[in-house]
């Protein structure tokens, strides 16, 4: 049969595999790290945590861990690097059965990690309005991304586009561990980015909602006021973004209004045409 592995190649593979010699390479650890994003009353925030331990005692950092090569007494090796995020993360917050994990990236400078040489895959999950982690608040939170500077709090800069410096100047009020900085900025950015062109939107929110609940995500992710009928227009008019339930929300608006119909995802992984963000916004 194609592709099938003879004896003979079995045997030199076994030899090959017994004469290997992993001390012959310099030593490098694989770490998980998790950037978990939602949205709190109206307000984008990011899980952290605070170190317990050595290096950087007290810092705040994004939920991690070493990736579990084989089992041992804190519990089995992990399958995959997406199964050691999920781990590590489930160990600080109760997740929903619905969520959005996809890779981020992976970070790998020599002085990232005073320790030894450690390789950080990095996720990036997005849930709607995760609940308050297993532990007190000293020790882990959500917070909202205008507290971490580095241009991660205000996506204006003169592309449009975020990534540059806040009004603050990029200051920072929450310093964070290692480079997850870094980290944050890039899932952030990248949240940004796929709002612009995916459905990815939707993961914010309920399993329904309305286009005003949808149109808040995007104000909230990008920082910015979007014209309310415009915005609208545009969401009805993009096959496959939403769909109608033929349902009405359970109250009005907060003035009193009349009911709101509600949607779901229409299904539709990409957005034809893609919702600009400097298109999209509000007239100052």
């Amino acid at each position: 049969m194609t592709g099938e592995r003879t004896p003979r190649q079995d045997d030199g593979e076994r030899r090959f595999l017994d004469a290997y010699d992993p001390g012959a390479y310099a030593p490098a650890a694989v770490t998980v790290d998790v950037a978990a994003l939602t949205i709190r009353a109206g307000v984008p925030h990011v899980l952290l945590m605070r170190r317990t331990a050595r290096p950087q005692l007290g810092w705040w950092a994004l939920p991690g861990g070493f990736v579990r090569a084989q089992d041992g007494p804190d519990g089995p090796a992990d399958p995959d690097l997406p199964d050691a995020a999920l781990r590590v993360l489930s160990q600080k917050t109760p997740l929903p059965t619905e969520l959005h994990l996809e890779q981020l990236g992976t970070y790998g400078a020599l002085d990232r990690d005073p320790r030894m040489r450690v390789i950080s895959v990095a996720y990036v999950l997005l849930a709607p309005d995760l609940p308050d982690p297993d532990t007190d608040a000293d020790r882990a939170a959500w917070i909202p991304w205008s507290v971490l500077g580095h241009g991660i709090g205000d996506s204006r800069d003169r592309g449009g586009h975020g990534g540059g410096d806040d009004d603050r100047g990029g200051r920072a009020e929450i310093e964070l561990a290692f480079d997850h900085a870094r980290i944050v900025a890039d899932a952030v950015e990248r949240a940004r980015s796929k709002l612009e062109y995916t459905a990815l939107a939707t993961a914010f929110l309920p399993p329904e909602f309305t286009i005003t609940a949808l149109r808040e995500v995007y104000e909230a992710v990008w920082g910015r006021p979007l014209h309310g009928a415009n915005f609208h227009r545009k969401i009805l008019a993009t096959p496959g973004f939403v769909e109608d339930t033929g349902r009405l929300a359970d109250r009005g608006g907060s003035g009193g209004g009349r009911r709101a119909r509600l949607y779901r995802p229409g299904g539709a992984a990409f957005l034809h045409p893609p919702l600009l963000r400097g298109a999209q916004s509000a007239p100052a």
